[in-house]
């Protein structure tokens, strides 16, 4: 082996290590010769086992959709047959109904590790890209970015807000903070579609908030500068203020409530805080509700505004509508979820009374 040898760098001003060109090609050979002893056979192997497992998913997914088919057909035939049944037959398909209900879980649950079509909305976005994860890990790893994600950008738009209201009163920071509110609604519509596509159970009103929510942020930054924008102005910031500390002790709340239920195995890994809001009642309610009524009142001042003899901008009127539809999928959702609760509880519901 050449002798190691030493060079002055002038630059530098100090001596430096110079390896001779012998040993730069014996360490190049040695890393040749352990790339030859790589064993070839085991990426032949995990090649076909990925051959194999392609295989596998299209047979399960042809399977369950002709199940599915055959599920469809006997619950139409069955409704059919209530009409002229008595009492014992009705009983009898009653319990069969539930039997193809709850077949009807268990292979929603299956196709949740099976590659399948997107959606509309993802195939929009990301075109036909398989967005399915195959292991519990990798999906509950996904849902808890999410939920991370969440957090964070609630807590920059709090901010965001706070500084907008108290601090920067400028049409270039209003633009910056509504634009943000953009992103982050358009991102949530893309996480949830993917989460839903392996298996989460968000789903109703909850899926079709956030896409009003975009919708209406994106209303909100075309909306010029002028008179009408300064008077919604101060109510609309301090109304995104309170929203986002609603959601972050909401966070931290439900999410500790998600956290038990999946020790007892009461709730699936894939569930959300976010349209939980039968987890602590009392608690969501006493945050929810007003929220709700602002958004109410949102939506009447913006009427108000929108009947002013200077108002020109259609964006007005059509942020009323907004407010309102959000207002009543809030509110209708609250009510439904209450029912459910004291159905589910009634005898709870009365000691409390």
């Amino acid at each position: 082996m050449s002798p190691i040898e030493y060079v002055w760098d002038a630059q530098d001003r100090r001596v430096r290590q110079c390896v001779p060109v012998p040993t730069i090609i014996h360490q190049l050979r040695t890393a040749i010769g352990e790339w030859d002893n790589i064993p070839q056979e085991t990426h032949k192997v995990y090649r076909q086992k990925l051959d194999e497992l392609t295989n596998l998913q299209a047979t399960c997914s042809s399977a369950i959709s002709k199940q599915r088919k055959g599920l469809k057909d006997l619950g139409h035939s069955l409704c059919k047959c209530t009409k002229t049944s008595d009492e014992k037959e009705t009983e009898l398909i009653k319990d069969i109904q539930m039997q193809i209900k709850d077949k009807e879980n268990f292979f929603f649950d299956m196709e949740a590790y099976l590659p399948k079509k997107n959606g509309l909305y993802l195939s929009l976005v990301l075109g036909n890209v398989n967005v399915t994860l195959l292991n519990n890990q990798a999906k509950f790893a996904y849902k808890d970015e999410y939920e991370k994600f969440k957090l964070f950008m609630t807590i920059i738009l709090m901010f965001g807000a706070i500084t907008c209201l108290f601090l920067l009163n400028y049409r270039v920071t209003d633009e910056i903070f509504n634009f943000l509110l953009v992103w982050y609604y358009c991102t949530l519509t893309i996480r949830e579609s993917i989460l839903m596509s392996n298996g989460s159970r968000i789903k109703g009103w909850w899926v079709s908030h956030h896409y009003v929510s975009t919708f209406l942020s994106g209303v909100m930054l075309t909306w010029p500068e002028g008179s009408m924008y300064q008077m919604f102005r101060s109510q609309f910031l301090a109304f995104s203020i309170y929203q986002s500390f609603v959601h972050f002790l909401q966070y931290y709340y439900q999410s500790g409530c998600l956290y038990r239920l999946r020790a007892l195995g009461e709730r699936n890994q894939l569930d959300l805080t976010v349209g939980k809001m039968s987890l602590g009642l009392s608690f969501s309610l006493s945050l929810q509700s007003p929220s709700q009524f602002w958004q109410l009142y949102n939506a009447m001042t913006l009427f108000r505004l929108a009947g002013h003899e200077d108002c020109k901008e259609w964006q007005v009127f059509m942020l009323a509508l907004t407010f309102l539809v959000l207002f009543l999928g809030n509110f209708l959702t609250t009510l439904k979820v209450v029912h459910q609760k004291i159905q589910e509880n009634p005898e709870k519901v009365q000691k409390q009374e």
